[in-house]
């Protein structure tokens, strides 16, 4: 085992050794240079696969503040009562961070887990249309560490009526910060954002993402429920953890509703307050096929 073979199976796969031990030194001294010297070949990995890419014209100029407070406001609206929604728009209208080439580079080196950095770095490379790291490489559209939420350059582009995973990014959020992150008071019972069965947490955000659309586009509850069907008709969320026909289902009942969003959070809050809910360092969210 030597370094440099370490650094290279760290770029292909994203697996590495948390103790370091190709590195000289103490435990401690190993890990930190090993850590270290992975997040910087990882930076330059990806600056040489990307060399020459600019910023993308469509985000020169882009308030990205201003757009993600559009996009969550309404889910927010829907979801807190009135004495805590500015404190969640507070933090959800500062979350959102596209990956782009001004930035991939402190992102990799700043970002908590190597494990995240590496899968950051697959989805900058996806969004830009460059080679992934290895033939395992996630094939990612967003993603979610703590209260920040990673979106690829490719939300630009999205062709679907229906997708919108900055929203989807930032419904991940709920179950990620504990209430006194944004100063809002906290119990025993009431330690998130909100309470969301860890099993459902993709369900949630998948549903939030498309009646957020649904929302967006309708006018009124005819509409909206006319919307629902279409989107029952495409709707193929590529994700394990969310059943496409409960999703489906939820946002035919949002659709229907007076208030969606507390009709999806109904269905996706535990059953029994017995569950324990551990909060998700990070949530990713795949490139989607056939929606």
């Amino acid at each position: 085992m030597d370094t440099r073979s370490e650094i290279e199976r760290f770029l292909r796969t994203g697996d590495y050794d948390a103790h370091g031990r190709a590195w000289p030194g103490d435990v401690l001294e190993r890990e930190r240079r090993a850590h270290d010297e992975f997040r910087e070949a990882l930076a330059m990995e990806v600056q040489r696969r990307t060399a020459g890419i600019g910023v993308p014209e469509k985000l020169q100029g882009l308030d990205v503040v201003a757009l993600t407070r559009r996009k969550v406001e309404p889910m927010v609206r829907g979801l807190f009562p009135v004495s805590e929604q500015g404190a969640v728009l507070s933090l959800l209208e500062k979350s959102v961070v596209f990956l782009t080439p001004a930035n991939i580079t402190q992102v990799l080196l700043k970002s908590s887990w190597l494990s995240t950095a590496w899968d950051l770095a697959n989805l900058y490379l996806l969004s830009v249309d460059a080679e992934l790291l290895g033939p395992e490489a996630p094939q990612l559209l967003g993603l979610s560490e703590h209260t920040t939420c990673y979106v690829s350059l490719a939300y630009f582009d999205e062709a679907s009526p229906f997708a919108d995973y900055l929203v989807h990014e930032a419904a991940h959020v709920f179950h990620n910060c504990k209430r006194r992150t944004v100063g809002l008071p906290e119990t025993h019972r009431r330690e998130w954002l909100l309470d969301i069965d860890f099993r459902k947490r993709e369900t949630f955000a998948y549903a939030c993402e498309a009646y957020s659309r649904v929302l967006e586009a309708g006018s009124n509850r005819r509409v909206r429920m006319a919307l629902a069907e279409d989107y029952a008709a495409c709707a193929a969320p590529c994700e394990e953890r969310a059943a496409v026909s409960e999703v489906v289902e939820l946002v035919r009942e949002a659709a229907a509703a007076r208030n969606g969003w507390k009709r999806i959070l109904a269905r996706c809050t535990p059953r029994t307050r017995a569950v324990t809910h551990a909060s998700a360092t990070t949530t990713a969210t795949a490139q989607r096929h056939g929606q």
